[in-house]
C-alpha cells in the first residue's frame, strides 16, 4: 500500500501509539495516508476505535511478526 508518512511506535504501550498518531495526523492533509508500526497488541483495538471516533479511515490492519501495522487515511 502506498503511504505518505510512517510512524514507528514500537515499544510504546497504550495510549502512546494513538497519542503519537493524533499528532502526526494533525500535520497531514486530508487524503494522506499514515503507516503506523506498533508492538503493543492493544493497539489493534485502540487504532480501530480511534479511527471510528475521529472520522479517520482505517484502511488496513495487519500483523507482521511481532509488529502490528496500520494504515490510516486522514
Amino acid at each position: 500500500m502506498t503511504f505518505d508518512k510512517t510512524l514507528d511506535v514500537r515499544g510504546l504501550a497504550c495510549p502512546l501509539p494513538v497519542v503519537r498518531a493524533v499528532k502526526v495526523l494533525a500535520g497531514m492533509t486530508p487524503g494522506q495516508i499514515l503507516k503506523v508500526v506498533a508492538t503493543d497488541s492493544g493497539s489493534v483495538s485502540d487504532m480501530a476505535a480511534f479511527a471510528e471516533a475521529t472520522g479517520h479511515e482505517l484502511l488496513a490492519s495487519e500483523q507482521s511478526g511481532k509488529d502490528f501495522v496500520f494504515f490510516l487515511k486522514r
